[in-house]
């Protein structure tokens, strides 16, 4: 009976079951929108304005072929909505991934080295910290767009959002990781493995990063609900993506231009999805965080 109890306790909560499946559902959707859409909303020539602004297929005047209903362009809302889905998370998982390597490198140099090289890393990363991860993406947006070309900023827009988000984030990874490694470097096996002769780098990715990479991807679940939202902050105020490849917060920003027509579907439909991905990355993110955690496990 004691067993089972622990067992029971160790299973993840109902929410974080529901939480996971969601998250699953959504990720399949973002890998095979292409074939799952009932229109590609890239494809200028599929729009028909004498489909346009039609309601939900529940509500009165819905056309069952849009299931959503369509937008000021006539275009079919569940496909744009899972465009703008995959758009979204595939730069919030782009700019987080491009954080943690970053992060991830510089914390194990300054954790490992310490001295002069701790104390520049750490610095520039308090500089960092102290501008608004938003204020620095619209800067980097802004000045992105004034120095390229239309052509340019249209066909790299994906590439600068991740950059413009990922350059204020790597600093979480940063610190956590020196605080690990200045751990790690302290220990027996890391200072035989000095003895013995062998490259800092070797130490470093074979011996040190295994036993902080637990922690790592914890940081990353939780920052990607945080990825997705300044996306769709910076999206919902023209820095991000053009309305030719919405996201969720380009949908949103369109949409809200006719929330008080009576046309609320247009912003609503995106804007709730936004929401329900956010909150499952949030409920397995804050799991992940107490399952890791060393106190709650030693309980």
């Amino acid at each position: 009976m004691a067993r089972q109890a622990q067992l029971i306790q160790r299973l993840p909560p109902v929410s974080v079951i529901i939480a996971s499946l969601v998250l699953a559902t959504l990720l399949v959707l973002v890998i095979f929108a292409p074939m799952i859409a009932p229109m590609d909303p890239r494809d200028v020539s599929s729009y028909s304005l004498m489909d346009a602004e039609i309601p939900p297929a529940f509500m009165d005047g819905g056309d069952p072929r849009f299931l959503l209903g369509t937008d000021n362009q006539g275009r079919d809302l569940v496909s744009v909505i899972l465009f703008g889905l995959r758009i979204s998370v595939l730069i919030g998982i782009g700019a987080v991934l491009f954080a943690a390597m970053m992060g991830v490198l510089l914390g194990l140099i300054a954790g490992f080295f310490g001295g002069r090289v701790d104390s520049v890393v750490m610095r520039i990363a308090d500089v960092l910290v102290s501008f608004p991860t938003i204020l620095v993406a619209l800067l980097i947006s802004g000045v992105a767009k004034a120095q390229l070309s239309a052509d340019t900023v249209l066909t790299w827009a994906p590439a600068i959002l991740v950059f413009a988000i990922a350059v204020n984030e790597w600093v979480q990874y940063a610190r956590t990781v020196r605080a690990s490694s200045m751990v790690e470097v302290s220990r027996d096996y890391v200072r035989a493995a000095k003895v013995i002769g062998l490259p800092s780098r070797r130490i470093m990715i074979r011996h040190i990063l295994p036993n902080v990479i637990s922690t790592v991807m914890v940081i990353a679940t939780i920052n990607l609900a945080g990825a997705i939202l300044t996306e769709a902050t910076l999206s919902f105020l023209g820095a991000g993506m053009p309305p030719t490849y919405p996201s969720l917060g380009t949908l949103i920003r369109i949409g809200n231009e006719f929330l008080f027509s009576g046309l609320w579907w247009i912003a609503v439909m995106p804007a709730t999805v936004l929401v329900i991905l956010v909150l499952a990355v949030n409920i397995i993110g804050d799991y992940l965080r107490d399952r890791f955690n060393p106190k709650l496990m030693a309980r």
